[in-house]
C-alpha cells in the first residue's frame, strides 16, 4: 500500500450526502468567520504598533532611547526586551488556557455560546486596550483579547467543518484562516495610516478597532443557528435536528448523514472523559495530528512575520511608514495565497497543498531578511501550512474526543506561538539573519512529516473520517481497522 492512500473520489459518491452550498450556510459561516478577522487583526496590531516611536516612548521608553541614541547596539538587538516580547505573547498565554475552558463549554452548551463569549472578550480587551495608560492596562488587554482568540479558535473552526458540506469543507474552513488574512491586513493598513497622526495618539485608534470586527462577531453569533453535529451531541430531539439538517444542506435528502449523526452521538455519550479518551491507542493518529500539526504551523516562523514584520523592516534600514508598509505587502500576499488555496483544496487535496508550500517556504528559510523572499514565504505559508493548519485538525476528529482534540490543536499552537513570540527578539539579537536557518530546517522536516504520516481527507464526510486512517499504511494498525474496512 502507497504512502498516504486515502479514499479514492469514486469510492466517496457512495455517502449520500448532499453537495448543495445554500445561502443560509454562506451567511452563517461568514459571521462566524470574523472570529478569524479578529485573531488576525489582534496579530497584526501588534507588530505594528511596537514599531511605532509614540508607542515606544509611552511603555517602552528604555527601548525607544536604545533605538534612537545607542549607536553601539546593532541593528539586531535594539529591540531586545522582554517586557515587550510580553506585550505579544501574553494574549497567546491567556489563549492557551481559555481553550480548554472553551472545550467544556462547546460541549456543553454548544458552538454558538462559546463564539459569543468570544466576541464579548473582544470587545472588553479593544476598549482597555484603546483606554491604557500604563503597560500594565496594556497587557490586561492582551490578556483579555486572549481569552476571546482561545475561544474563537476552539469554536470557529469546529462549526465551519461541521456546517460545511463534505464536498466543500476545505473552502469553507479555509475562510477561517482567510479572515485571519483579512484582519492581519486590515490591522496593517491601520498602523500605516494611524502612524502618520502627529499628535502621538494613533496608537489608541489601532488597538480600539478591534471593537469594529468584535460587534460584528457578537451581535451576529446570536443570529448564528447551532450545528447539526452539536444538537445531536447535546440531546436534541432528532426530528429537530433533522429540520435543521435539511435547512443546512437546502433538501429534504437527509437521512444518511442523520443516521450517522446520530451513531457518532451514541458513540459520544459512551465517552464521559474525552481528554483521558483521547490518549486511547484506537485515537493515536488523531492525537499526533493534532500535536504535530500546530507545532509545525508554528515553527514555520510565521509569527515571526505577522508579529514582528515592521520591527524585522526597521532593522534593515527602513523607516517607521516604510516599514509598516512593507508589512502591507506582506499581508497581500497571504491572502491573495489563502484565497487561491480554498478555490483548490477540494480538488488537489490536502497533502497536494501542504508539500507544495513547504517547499515554498523552504526557499526562504534558507535566504536572508528581504522583502521578496518574504513575500515568496508568506505566499507559501498562505497557500498550506496557513489555513490547512486550521482545516485538517478540526476534520480528522470523531465526535465523542472533537471538542478535546480542537483545545489540544489550539493549546499547543498557542503554547508555542508564545515560546516564539517571548524569545524570538532575543533569538534575532544574538543570531542574526541566521535565526531563518533554523525556521528552515523545521520546514523540512514537516514537509516530509506529511508526505508519509498524514493521508488525503478530502471529500470525506467528518463522521466518516476513521476511514482514511484505517486505509493509511502506518497508521491501520494503531487504530486496529480490519481488513474489510480498509479503503483505498
Amino acid at each position: 500500500m502507497a504512502v498516504g492512500m486515502s479514499l479514492k473520489g469514486d469510492e466517496v459518491g457512495q455517502y449520500n450526502y448532499s453537495k448543495k452550498i445554500t445561502l443560509f450556510v454562506v451567511l452563517s459561516c461568514m459571521v462566524a468567520a470574523m472570529g478569524g478577522i479578529l485573531f488576525g487583526y489582534d496579530i497584526g496590531i501588534s507588530g505594528g504598533v511596537t514599531s511605532m516611536d509614540s508607542f515606544l516612548k509611552k511603555f517602552f521608553p528604555k527601548v525607544y532611547r536604545r533605538m534612537k541614541e545607542d549607536a553601539e547596539v546593532s541593528n539586531y538587538c535594539k529591540f531586545e526586551s522582554q517586557l515587550l516580547t510580553l506585550f505579544t505573547s501574553s494574549l497567546y498565554v491567556a489563549g492557551l488556557i481559555a481553550s480548554f475552558v472553551a472545550s467544556v463549554i462547546t460541549d456543553s452548551f454548544g458552538r454558538k455560546p462559546t463564539i459569543i463569549v468570544a466576541g464579548i472578550a473582544f470587545l472588553a480587551g479593544s476598549g482597555l486596550g484603546g483606554w491604557s495608560y500604563n503597560v500594565y492596562m496594556l497587557i490586561l488587554g492582551r490578556v483579555l483579547l486572549g481569552v476571546g482568540v482561545g475561544f474563537a479558535n476552539q469554536s470557529v473552526p469546529l462549526y465551519l467543518s461541521e456546517m460545511a458540506p463534505p464536498s466543500l469543507r476545505g473552502a469553507i474552513n479555509m475562510g477561517f484562516q482567510f479572515s485571519v488574512g483579512i484582519g492581519v491586513l486590515m490591522a496593517t493598513l491601520i498602523n500605516y495610516g494611524t502612524q502618520k497622526i502627529e499628535a502621538g495618539w494613533g496608537w489608541r485608534i489601532s488597538l480600539a478597532m478591534a471593537a469594529a470586527p468584535a460587534s460584528v462577531l457578537t451581535v451576529g453569533a446570536i443570529f448564528l443557528p447551532e450545528t447539526p453535529n452539536s444538537l445531536i451531541q447535546r440531546g436534541t430531539d432528532h426530528e429537530k435536528t433533522k429540520k435543521m439538517l435539511q435547512k443546512v444542506r437546502g433538501t429534504d435528502n437527509v437521512q444518511a448523514e442523520l443516521d450517522d449523526l446520530i451513531e457518532a452521538s451514541n458513540t459520544s455519550k459512551t465517552t464521559r472523559k474525552p481528554f483521558k479518551n483521547i490518549l486511547q491507542k484506537k485515537y493515536r493518529p488523531q492525537l499526533v495530528m493534532a500535536i504535530a500539526i500546530p507545532f509545525f504551523q508554528q515553527v514555520t516562523g510565521i509569527n515571526v512575520i505577522s508579529f514582528y514584520a515592521p520591527i524585522l523592516f526597521r532593522t534593515i534600514g527602513l523607516g517607521e511608514s516604510a516599514s509598516l508598509m512593507s508589512a502591507v505587502v506582506t499581508g497581500s500576499v497571504g491572502i491573495v495565497t489563502t484565497f487561491l488555496s480554498m478555490l483548490s483544496v477540494d480538488k488537489l487535496g490536502r497533502r497536494t497543498l501542504f508539500m507544495s508550500g513547504g517547499i515554498i517556504m523552504f526557499v526562504k528559510g534558507w535566504s536572508y531578511i528581504v522583502l521578496i523572499l518574504i513575500c515568496m514565504y508568506v505566499a507559501g505559508f498562505g497557500w498550506s501550512w496557513g489555513p490547512l493548519g486550521w482545516l485538517v485538525p478540526s476534520e480528522i476528529f470523531p465526535l465523542e474526543i472533537r471538542s478535546a482534540g480542537q483545545s489540544i490543536t489550539v493549546a499547543v499552537g498557542f503554547l508555542f506561538t508564545f515560546i516564539i513570540a517571548q524569545t524570538f527578539l532575543a533569538m534575532l539579537c544574538h543570531f542574526k539573519s541566521g535565526i531563518f536557518f533554523f525556521f528552515g530546517g523545521w520546514v523540512l522536516v514537516m514537509t516530509l512529516f506529511v508526505h508519509f504520516l498524514l493521508p488525503e481527507t478530502k471529500n470525506v464526510p467528518i463522521e466518516q473520517m476513521e476511514r482514511v486512517w484505517q486505509g493509511h499504511w502506518f497508521w491501520k494498525n494503531a487504530v486496529r481497522g480490519d481488513a474489510s474496512n480498509e479503503v483505498i
